[in-house]
């Protein structure tokens, strides 16, 4: 987290959450229709089934490393961020996860007591 002396931190730019957070496979399947390429071919030049493409470019599914590499290798893109976003992702659902946060919330720091 950036923090500038005078602004508050959820006002810079940089600390800001989407509201709406992007699954990695709505870039792939953007990147798909662009190229005019479609999920099948995908599942056949990568050895992934078609389902799980599927669930993958519908958000139902995450990209994992695996699946980030072999699909960057066949759309010829860097798999990095795609396992970024994916991870970004994650944290977001996390974070709205209200049981998880309320666990989190209810946490002593340790930190703060050594």
């Amino acid at each position: 987290m950036i923090h500038i002396e005078g602004i508050k931190d959820n006002m810079i730019a940089n600390n800001l959450t989407p509201y709406i957070s992007t699954h990695p496979g709505e870039v792939i399947k953007d990147e798909l229709e662009a190229r005019g390429i479609t999920q099948r071919q995908l599942a056949d030049v990568t050895g992934i089934s078609y389902s799980v493409v599927n669930e993958v470019l519908n958000g139902k599914r995450p990209v994992t490393i695996e699946y980030a590499l072999l699909i960057g290798k066949a759309l010829d893109i860097d798999p990095v961020p795609l396992v970024n976003l994916q991870s970004d992702y994650d944290m977001q659902m996390a974070h709205r996860n209200k049981k998880l946060t309320a666990r989190l919330n209810s946490m002593r720091k340790i930190a703060a007591i050594l």
